[in-house]
């Protein structure tokens, strides 16, 4: 049952492949925005996978972060969701990512939707 309070941590290394010179975002060897990003909703959608029906999966839709502080080369960083409000299919998250210190935090909506019924949408 989806409630309040699930959550989840996703980790990652800062290296060559998720900096903003790599991916773009920037041209500089630091944990990139969009790398702190994807693993902010990674964390929000393993809180939630383990309580969803069958055929069943959360797709993001609305990302509000702020990234304060970069990481450099070799810096672990944990990102964590927690499920702050449950609107029919729509769930609000509460997100934050850190290293040794607070990097980010933000706000990130998921919906949840049937799998087969989803992808018959993609072109």
């Amino acid at each position: 049952m989806l409630e309040k309070g699930l959550s989840a941590r996703s980790a990652a290394t800062v290296a060559a492949g998720n900096t903003a010179a790599a991916m773009g975002s920037g041209d500089l060897a630091v944990f990139a925005t969009p790398a702190m990003v994807a693993l902010m909703e990674n964390a929000a959608m393993t809180a939630v996978a383990g309580e969803l029906p069958e055929g069943a999966t959360t797709v993001g839709s609305e990302m509000n972060v702020t990234h304060i502080k970069p990481s450099g080369l070799g810096a672990e960083i944990t990102a964590t969701a927690v499920l702050a409000e449950v609107e029919g299919r729509k769930l609000t998250f509460n997100v934050g990512a850190r290293d040794a210190e607070g990097i980010g935090e933000g706000i990130h909506v998921r919906y949840i939707v049937d799998r087969e019924k989803f992808m018959a949408k993609v072109k």
